[in-house]
């Protein structure tokens, strides 16, 4: 493709982009109302909780949740402070330190997911048919195999 858009291609991505925006903040904000973790730190725990051993390499989780070095740092300082992470050095890499979700962070991870997947209902899946669930999730497929070093759609691009 040359880089130009269809119309369609210019109202889909910006349906698409104002969506993405506005869910996060509705679900985000039924979370925290709800006295569970954040989506960002759910993002993180589950991420982990999902990982070989339960761990990744800071690198790799700054990766997979799609946020820079400093802002993985940020958010792994906070959780690691509040108990649902911890921070171990690499045996192979004594520059690199890996995340590790702790039992407390498994625990938060699981008591965040039955809000999580009530909002995710209630302002995503009430809008679709379930043949309109298959196609989005066909599309998104496509596209996050697309990311850098993904091959498959069960590879994580920041899940």
């Amino acid at each position: 493709m040359d880089g130009e858009l269809t119309s369609a291609q210019k109202e889909a991505w910006i349906a698409f982009f104002v969506a993405h925006g506005a869910l996060s903040k509705k679900i985000d904000r039924d979370m925290v109302e709800a006295g569970v973790v954040p989506m960002d730190t759910y993002d993180i725990l589950l991420t982990l909780e999902m990982a070989p051993e339960k761990r990744l390499r800071m690198s790799e989780l700054a990766d997979r949740a799609l946020l820079s070095r400093s802002g993985i740092t940020r958010l792994v300082d906070r959780l690691e402070r509040d108990g649902l992470l911890g921070r171990q050095s690499c045996p192979s890499d004594r520059r690199a330190c890996h995340a590790v979700i702790t039992e407390k962070g498994l625990a938060e991870r699981e008591r965040a997911w039955p809000v999580y997947r009530k909002s995710i209902a209630q302002h995503f899946a009430s809008h679709l048919t379930e043949d309109e669930a298959l196609k989005v999730t066909e599309v998104f497929s496509r596209m996050h195999v697309g990311c850098p070093g993904k091959t498959k759609p069960e590879d994580t691009c920041g899940v």
